[in-house]
Parts: C-alpha cells; structure tokens; sequence
C-alpha cells in the first residue's frame, strides 16, 4: 500500500541520517498516516490520512 495521504497527497521524502562525523546516509521520511473512518458523499468510507490533514479539520471523523 502506499505511503500517500488520501486528502492532501502528501508522500515519502527523501534525505540523509547525518552522523555526528557528517557521514551522510540516504533515508526516507514518510508521513504520520492514521486510517479514518469518515462520511464521503453520503457513505461511510476509510481513509488513509496525515495528521496534519486530521489536525486541520479536513477530515471529519463518521458519527457511528
């Protein structure tokens, strides 16, 4: 499955580790993804959202 968020499109990153010597390592950086359960067009959908996405208010979560 793919390390992308489902309101914004937000996905992995890449850069280094670096080391206290500056040694440079390749790295990912992925987003915080929290699965949700909210209302789409009527119907109760999951989805695969940032938190940033959650903290914002674009994702409100279905009443069950």
């Amino acid at each position: 499955m793919a390390a992308r968020c489902d309101v914004c499109g937000k996905g992995p990153q890449v850069g280094y580790t670096v080391s206290h010597s500056h040694i440079r390592n390749k790295r990912t950086f992925r987003p915080n993804l929290q699965s949700v359960r909210t209302t789409v067009e009527g119907e109760n959908v999951r989805l695969r959202v940032c938190v940033k996405c959650i903290k914002a208010g674009k994702v409100q979560r279905a009443v069950a």
